[in-house]
């Protein structure tokens, strides 16, 4: 670019201007600082416009109220009435002497003896017959394995006595397997009687909650990338092992989950111990309903319903926290 004596001296002989270099930066225009002026308005008045759109701490409370009365309405206040009722004796006032009733029957230790025994039963064998089951359906490539797996989701929603009748119809005392033995020997009876013991409910329980142990264990195994299994297998590494080291830890949590929920699931369960018809099988909730139904005693049957309720409730708290600390 000429300097400002060139452009003189082109100037004065009459030639063509010579255009001046200009070094300094140049200024904005008036229009484009009043563009950049409005579009930061803009900004301004949408991000007001988005905080007056946020509901403040008294609208959250607000819309949280109605759902909180219903659900106070349809699940708690029942419960409370329980509670209640439990402390009420007959003669008015109250009184905690009908807990010291319970606690001492032999009745209700039996009975709490007995549904822990089953429930526990009942998780383990579910833990395990899931695990193995959801490793096949997963890993294992069959036909009808897409079937299998959805009808898994399927099999969730039948009642649980529904199980227990298909059991009664295979086993029972008149079912097929009975029917099929006495027929071919002729025998008086079969020799498939365990339905109506504490083991008919046992198996009741597990065929009827191992679906919702393999359901999580299904959805975890379909996040486990395929290639691990496949560089451990490369290397030599045996099935038990890949299971062991690779599939196992990425199923803990589900396998918790699930366990978990069969856990507190078995421990109220009441239509398949009533179905089996199992004789000397008294559980929690049996005792509940034959307190209530059968005695007459609806203070003792409130009663053992409020520890059937501490006792789940107890069970998800410490399922909470141990979960958080294996997460963390």
């Amino acid at each position: 670019m000429p300097t400002l004596p060139q452009a003189l001296d082109s100037a004065r002989a009459g030639g063509t201007p010579i255009a001046l270099r200009n070094d300094c930066p140049q200024r904005d225009q008036p229009d484009q600082r009043d563009q950049r002026d409005q579009a930061d308005q803009r900004d301004q008045a949408d991000q007001r416009d988005q905080r007056d759109q946020r509901p403040g701490p008294y609208q959250a409370y607000l819309w949280a109220l109605p759902p909180v009365v219903v659900l106070s309405l349809v699940f708690l206040y029942p419960l409370a009435l329980v509670v209640q009722q439990s402390f009420q004796p007959d003669s008015g006032g109250t009184s905690a002497q009908a807990y010291g009733d319970v606690f001492a029957s032999a009745a209700f230790r039996e009975a709490l003896g007995t549904t822990v025994w089953l429930a526990s039963g009942s998780t383990v064998g579910c833990l395990v017959l899931g695990f193995v089951l959801a490793l096949v359906i997963a890993f294992v490539p069959f036909p009808g394995g897409k079937a299998v797996a959805k009808f898994i989701d399927v099999f969730l929603s039948f009642p649980s006595f529904l199980i227990t009748l298909a059991l009664l119809f295979i086993y029972g005392t008149v079912g097929m397997a009975n029917g099929l033995w006495t027929d071919a020997t002729g025998a008086a009876e079969g020799p498939f009687q365990f339905l109506t013991t504490p083991w008919g409910v046992l198996l009741a329980e597990v065929t009827y909650f191992t679906p919702f142990v393999m359901r999580p264990l299904l959805a975890a195994f379909s996040q486990i990338d395929t290639a691990q299994l496949e560089v451990a297998s490369s290397l030599g590494a045996r099935p038990a092992r890949i299971v062991r080291q690779v599939i196992l830890p990425e199923a803990l949590p589900a396998l918790a989950a699930g366990g978990s929920l069969v856990l507190v699931l078995c421990l109220n369960e009441f239509g398949i111990v009533l179905f089996t018809g199992a004789k000397g099988v008294t559980t929690l909730p049996m005792l509940v309903y034959s307190k209530a139904i059968l005695e007459s005693d609806y203070r003792g049957a409130c009663v053992v319903a409020v520890v059937n309720v501490l006792i789940s409730v107890g069970l998800y708290v410490l399922y909470r926290v141990v979960s958080r600390r294996v997460g963390a």
